[in-house]
């Protein structure tokens, strides 16, 4: 070989990315044995010598951390999920708390956001909130992670996920709304989400919501189904198709409180009262929920907390820590908006 030996050629011998090399060669925990051991292999081969000076450069802090806010789908590609704005005010909090500053950028999904924040260095790591089509975002999230880039992600945790995420028990509240409207006396609830392993969030929500409904000895209607994003405009047309497909039902839980409240104004232009003719609930608790008549009966999301060890799970990666996704409680808040007169 000719020439000075560089982390690429050792890359390269070993089966692996540069990334990976540079991870072994600081002893990150992220990199497994095996893999480690052939890297040293390939080191000793071609007796490789680390450049400590360049080392030195390369892992120089510059204290700060991106926090990457996605813009959701909409025709005019400016909606911004008001509950990601609370999370926000958290993330901002935390970060401050612990001596770093935040660098907030939005973005769509349309970019390359993925390789546009590992190369620009601009930060030590990435908190993601909000990343639409799971499926879609995982490859995107697996370079990351295969190029060495710390980060994070609020959504969904899932068994098969390359990176560390932060979410909510979003079975549990799912299950604790669906009982909730079952003992209102409801009988025939529908759910407006995307229920698909593409918004694996609503998926978990309507498996709850599944589980309440079979735990009492009923069953989910596929007609009772309707596909949602979260917007308002969004559950307006979701309430729309529901009407429009003629089945009776008497309670509607949304998926999120956007989708609630569009299908709330649809049910009014429609002629239905809520609660007194459909019992309605959603997920979330953003600010506007509490202030729709009715009042809307909602699951809260401790955002608070959620910031925290989004965080603190950052920089144990940063740090070269090992970092462990982790599940919140969801806690049922109940408004005058499922609350069925007797």
């Amino acid at each position: 070989m000719k020439g000075k030996v560089t982390s690429f050629d050792i890359a390269h011998l070993a089966g692996v990315s540069q990334s990976t090399v540079s991870r072994a060669l600081r002893g990150s925990p992220l990199v497994n044995e095996e893999t480690r051991r052939r890297i040293q292999a390939a080191v000793d081969e071609l007796n490789y010598k680390v450049d400590k000076n360049a080392s030195g450069l390369r892992a120089r802090h510059t204290g700060t951390l991106a926090l990457l806010l996605f813009e959701d789908p909409t025709a005019d590609e400016s909606h911004i999920n008001p509950f990601f704005l609370s999370m926000l005010g958290s993330i901002t909090r935390a970060s401050a708390q612990r001596g770093y500053d935040l660098l907030i950028s939005f973005q769509q999904f349309s970019r390359d956001w993925h390789a546009d924040y590992a190369d620009s260095k601009k930060a030590d790591g990435i908190i993601l909130l909000g990343y639409g089509d799971y499926l879609a975002t995982r490859d995107k999230l697996q370079k990351l992670v295969d190029q060495g880039t710390c980060c994070v992600r609020w959504g969904a945790v899932l068994p098969d996920q390359p990176d560390v995420s932060v979410g909510c028990d979003n079975v549990s509240g799912g299950r604790e709304v669906t009982l909730h409207l079952l003992g209102q006396g409801c009988q025939r609830i529908a759910f407006l989400g995307d229920a698909s392993s593409h918004y694996p969030e609503f998926f978990d929500r309507y498996r709850g919501y599944s589980r309440a409904l079979n735990d009492t000895g009923l069953e989910a209607e596929p007609l009772l189904q309707v596909n949602a994003e979260s917007t308002e405009q969004s559950g307006y047309n979701a309430m729309e198709t529901l009407l429009e497909r003629g089945v009776a039902f008497d309670a509607v839980f949304a998926a999120s409180d956007l989708i609630a409240i569009g299908a709330m104004r649809a049910l009014a232009d429609h002629g239905l009262r809520v609660p007194e003719d459909v019992a309605l609930a959603g997920f979330d608790d953003i600010p506007m929920a509490s202030f729709v008549s009715p009042p809307l009966t909602t699951v809260l999301q401790d955002t608070k907390l959620a910031g925290e060890i989004l965080v603190d799970n950052l920089l144990a990666l940063i740090r070269g820590e090992p970092a462990e996704s982790a599940m919140l409680p969801a806690k049922l808040i109940v408004r005058k908006s499922s609350l069925k007169p007797r």
